[in-house]
């Protein structure tokens, strides 16, 4: 569990410098230049994911459960995280209409997917590691629109065919995920 939290920490607190540190984050940016400082930002961000997969997968070798979720729970986590690739990819697609209308949706889509997996799975590695994301997701969206809102940032009206397109890019990337990726990466098949 050791190198899970420590992953966090480190993944999570690199990436909640706009949250806790703004100020700091632009000072060290213009003092460093963008090049270095986005190079120890890579650096710092993959090694914390790589220890989180490392620790996760140890934590996984002998769970500690703290509850037994319902079947139907998967249920609402598979539509949780078709929402979730659904948001993700409206980070990407121009002028779509889900990021003109939430602004944040690569957030959303985070907090959906921790949310989805914590429904679904009652150990105490699953509650750490989604739990904190979920937290971060709540906390990173919040900060976000309060930079927003100070700096008067307008996003571009969407248009129906790039939600269209939105829509079923998220939906085709959810089912390659969920059907073939997942079970390959994880472990799991969350479709048997």
């Amino acid at each position: 569990m050791l190198y899970l939290l420590a992953g966090l920490v480190l993944f999570l607190g690199v990436h909640s410098l706009r949250i806790v540190a703004d100020g700091w984050r632009t000072r060290t940016r213009a003092q460093v230049g963008e090049g270095v400082y986005k190079g120890v930002y890579s650096v710092l961000s993959l090694v914390g994911f790589a220890l989180i997969i490392y620790g996760f997968g140890l934590a996984r070798e002998t769970p500690t459960m703290l509850w037994m979720p319902p079947v139907g729970m998967r249920h609402a986590a598979s539509l949780l995280t078709l929402v979730a690739f659904v948001l993700l990819a409206a980070a990407y697609v121009p002028r779509n209409g889900i990021k003109a209308r939430v602004h944040h949706p690569m957030v959303l889509g985070v907090k959906s997917w921790a949310l989805a997996h914590l429904l679904a799975n009652g150990s105490v590695a699953h509650v750490l590691l989604f739990g904190s994301f979920l937290a971060w997701g709540v906390l990173d969206f919040i900060a976000a629109r309060r930079r927003d809102r100070a700096a008067g940032t307008q996003y571009p009206a969407g248009n129906g065919p790039a939600t269209v397109l939105t829509v079923v890019v998220g939906g085709a990337a959810w089912a390659v995920f969920a059907l073939v990726l997942h079970g390959w990466l994880i472990g799991i098949r969350p479709f048997g």
